[in-house]
């Protein structure tokens, strides 16, 4: 009887408050303990950009094991003082020298073995950017933007994530606007159809997709027009962020 009880008293303390010593030897940390052992949590973040005709991927190359050397997405382990947005925005920093990106959770990945090293749970991010000069830093010891046909093989479940990802863009471009962050303040709209095409993979009709896109109101005219060698000078636009964001908060359902 007293080794049951020994049995249930150790496995109570478990779940108690324990409290740890410092260097003076008085107690000031507190930390729990668990019976049942706890995944680590990281946070990726797939990174997508647009350079006028390709939509373009972020991926970083692995300066560590495990799969050195193999591309994969901008991410790491989440600290204890951090959310999973606030670890994906610092890992983003650090890998690639993106700063102040937005960005939005989409899945949790949680295959057994998706990680060699131990269990390991993922918050996995997307976020739209303006292409820009990226560097390696942190444990990434280069960072790309590569063509949606030019990805290559990937670590982990990350080819698993970007197809997810790729999906959760397609389907969210029919319900909210998409643009602002892909595009340069101003713009033709044949770049910002290439976008769409780009995104969903098909052709559009140039009349329907401006009919459909100008009853949105999300565009103004602006005087400055493109320098272009044709006799006809396109009209250049600007997204209204008014009417953007209230279009993006409520949400609609754009079909071509």
């Amino acid at each position: 009887m007293r080794k049951i009880n020994a049995i249930i008293n150790m496995k109570e303390t478990l779940s108690e408050k324990v409290q740890k010593p410092t260097a003076n030897g008085q107690g000031s940390e507190l930390k729990y303990c668990y019976k049942y052992p706890h995944p680590a949590v990281t946070a990726d973040c797939v990174i997508f950009g647009f350079d006028g005709i390709n939509i373009k991927v972020l991926l970083i190359q692995r300066g560590i094991d495990p799969y050195k050397g193999k591309w994969a997405f901008p991410g790491g382990f989440m600290n204890m003082d951090e959310t999973a947005e606030q670890c994906a925005r610092r890992e983003l920093e650090e890998e690639t020298g993106l700063k102040d990106v937005t960005v939005e959770q989409f899945h949790t990945f949680t295959d057994v073995k998706r990680d060699p090293r131990e269990r390991v749970i993922t918050v996995a991010h997307y976020a739209l950017v303006r292409l820009s000069e990226v560097k390696g830093g942190d444990d990434a010891e280069e960072a790309q933007w590569f063509s949606l046909d030019e990805i290559p093989s990937l670590a982990f479940d990350h080819e698993l994530i970007f197809r997810k990802a790729l999906k959760v863009l397609k389907e969210r471009i029919c319900f909210e606007p998409i643009g602002f962050e892909l595009l340069p303040e101003v713009f033709k709209m044949s770049e910002l159809q290439n976008l769409y095409e780009a995104i969903l993979e098909v052709k559009f009709d140039r009349r329907n997709f401006y009919n459909k896109i100008t009853k949105l109101g999300i565009l103004s005219e602006v005087e400055e027009r493109a320098k272009d060698a044709s006799r006809r000078v396109p009209i250049m636009y600007r997204f209204n962020a008014e009417k953007y964001a209230e279009l993006k908060s409520k949400g609609f359902r754009l079909e071509f």
